[in-house]
């Protein structure tokens, strides 16, 4: 007998490696029949979901009426993708007839990380796969977005969740058509799959995908950990004064209002990327909210108080903790939104106490505020108000998935085959770990944002918005203003902030950061990841200043002081965190951002 007929398969493995395979499939398989019964028993529960697809059919069934009625243009766009198949077909010949000049008929869009393994360009069949895959995705969204006759917000709706099923359908994602899939399956004999069925039941406990595992870092240990002091608090609201980290300061102390959606310690994540941290360096007196995370108690509380109680609240204390008579705001994103109607609410006092406002992607015009509408039309809108009339609150990791649904290749399919289908464990990010530990929000609060900003978009028409009993009017405010948009927003398109900088009469900076949200405003100086652009002129067309402005590579931190440091006061010695204020209040990061969910 030869060594093959001896303890070899046909295939070329050992007989050991086959019992192997057998014994992972075996778990796979016993592993699947409980993925299977707890799918089930969860369908009630995601039935009654707020972000389901609310109007989605009577969408699709509008755009295949208007795609109907145009015969001919469909039929072009038919034979558009016979083309396209053609010359992938006479491309792949090429190659497989050993022909060096057979270029890709496309190419994924840089940045697309799902096809960075070599086997899709090196293997004929994965790289033919790939390239159809692209052209019937690009088809399928060319197609639908071009339909005439439909209103915008259908072709939103649409382009948007045509836009996740392509995505969902990527080769990328399934075992057998992903080669690192299928190279670690044969290298592991299949053990990645029995690891990923593991991660994929935990991960139908908690009822997310995990980006990062829970006890990846501790607040206030391996996260929020710059030194300071909780000097006021209230039931909505921590108060943080940041120690000094030099011997004098400016005179005029920083309050920041954070978003009330998410933790603030987006703002103070490891020393090397926190902007408090930065601050403190550069001499400024840091203050600075920590949101709590609202259970049902808290209902009623409305945009009113988060506005009264919230910033104007924080800045009463803040003042009293620095002994400054005025200070300079920051608002990052809602907390920017909150920060707007104060200071029109404080025109109308005649409260003089903030002498400048910078907004870091911040929205005062919600006509244009991004795909993030998909989820808050009007039929979405009852459902949300319903779910939160039940509940008390809004639950903020709904609007995580919501979030999370925005960049779909990025944050959910990436991790389902890092997670799943290799079995690897997430990467311990940062980042990732603060997106995933969200704050809930007031039921009363977030249904009247919803409805009047993004719904109604009435904080920026004059005197469509009454708050504390005032007429909201943005055009009143005339402070010194810095405002930061990021070019690859998603949640605040770069266009909409840009609009801030016409509704307010102040003098203004606009800077345009590259990246997202998140990464574009968390981009210390050092890193050398990303840039910024400036132009001086502020044209009304976000376009005309985006052709006239500057590139520089690099943080826009450095800008932002220099731009602060003139708003901010001579030197005074450095202040002890909450003077007369401190209490037996707590250290930073304080109590209100390790609430648990409730």
């Amino acid at each position: 007998m030869d060594e093959q007929q001896a303890g070899d398969s046909p295939g070329g493995f050992a007989a050991a490696d086959m019992e192997a395979y057998a014994r992972s499939f075996q778990q796979i398989a016993e592993k699947s029949q409980k993925l299977v019964a707890e799918f089930l028993a969860r369908q009630p529960e995601a039935a009654d979901s707020p972000l389901n697809t609310a109007g989605l059919g009577e969408a699709f069934l509008e755009l295949s009426q208007k795609m109907l009625a145009n015969p001919a243009k469909l039929a072009e766009a038919q034979w558009a993708l016979w083309q396209d198949y053609i010359n992938l077909w006479q491309a792949a010949a090429k190659r497989m007839a050993g022909s060096d000049d057979a270029a890709p008929v496309i190419q994924p869009d840089r940045g697309d990380k799902r096809f960075k393994d070599p086997a899709w360009n090196e293997n004929q069949t994965f790289d033919f796969l790939k390239q159809s895959y692209l052209l019937t995705s690009r088809w399928i969204q060319n197609t639908v977005h071009c339909v005439e006759g439909l209103d915008e917000k259908t072709r939103q709706k649409v382009d948007f969740f045509t836009r996740q099923f392509v995505d969902a359908m990527s080769p990328s994602n399934f075992m057998a058509t992903n080669p690192e899939v299928l190279r670690a399956t044969y290298e592991t004999r299949g053990e990645n799959l029995v690891k990923g069925l593991d991660h994929l039941l935990a991960d139908l406990e908690r009822g997310r995908v995990t980006m990062v595992e829970p006890d990846a870092f501790v607040v206030g240990k391996d996260v929020a950990v710059t030194p300071g002091k909780v000097v006021y608090q209230n039931p909505i609201l921590q108060l943080l004064q940041y120690s000094p980290a030099t011997p004098t300061v400016h005179a005029r102390p920083l309050l920041i209002v954070p978003p009330c959606i998410n933790k603030f310690y987006i703002l103070d994540l490891r020393p090397r990327n926190s902007m408090v941290k930065w601050l403190t360096e550069q001499g400024f007196t840091v203050f600075l909210v920590s949101w709590v995370n609202a259970d049902p108690s808290l209902a009623e509380t409305t945009f009113d108080d988060y506005m009264t109680k919230g910033v104007i609240g924080a800045i009463d204390a803040t003042l009293k903790a620095s002994g400054a008579k005025d200070l300079n705001l920051v608002g990052y994103c809602v907390g920017g939104t909150l920060s707007a109607a104060a200071l029109s609410w404080m025109k109308a006092k005649k409260d003089a106490r903030v002498h400048s406002v910078t907004f870091l992607t911040a929205l005062m015009d919600f006509s244009e505020a991004g795909e993030i509408t998909v989820f808050i039309d009007g039929q979405q809108l009852q459902l949300l108000d319903e779910h939160m009339r039940e509940k008390g609150v809004f639950d903020g990791r709904i609007m995580a998935q919501a979030f999370n649904a925005l960049r779909a290749n990025d944050l959910v399919w990436s991790f389902v085959v890092n997670n799943y289908l290799l079995g690897k464990e997430p990467f311990p990010f940062d980042i990732l770990f603060w997106n995933s530990d969200s704050t809930n929000l007031p039921a009363a609060m977030y249904s009247f944002y919803l409805h009047k900003m993004y719904h109604e978009n009435q904080l920026c028409r004059p005197g469509a918005l009454k708050l504390g009993g005032i007429d909201i009017d943005l055009g009143t405010i005339d402070l010194p203003m810095y405002v930061l948009a990021t070019k690859e927003d998603h949640i605040s398109p770069w266009r909409s902030c840009y609009r801030t900088t016409q509704l307010m009469r102040g003098p203004s900076r606009f800077v345009l950061a590259q990246s997202g949200h998140v990464a574009g405003v968390v981009n210390p100086p050092g890193v050398g990841k990303y840039g910024h652009w400036t132009n001086d002129t502020l044209p009304a067309d976000p376009e005309a200043w985006f052709k006239g402005a500057t590139q520089h590579p690099g943080s826009w931190w450095e800008n932002w002081a220099d731009w602060l440091r003139p708003h901010s006061g001579e030197q005074v010695p450095a202040r002890v965190p909450g003077g007369a204020l401190t209490g037996t209040l707590p250290d930073a990061p304080g109590s209100y951002v390790t609430k648990a969910q409730p």
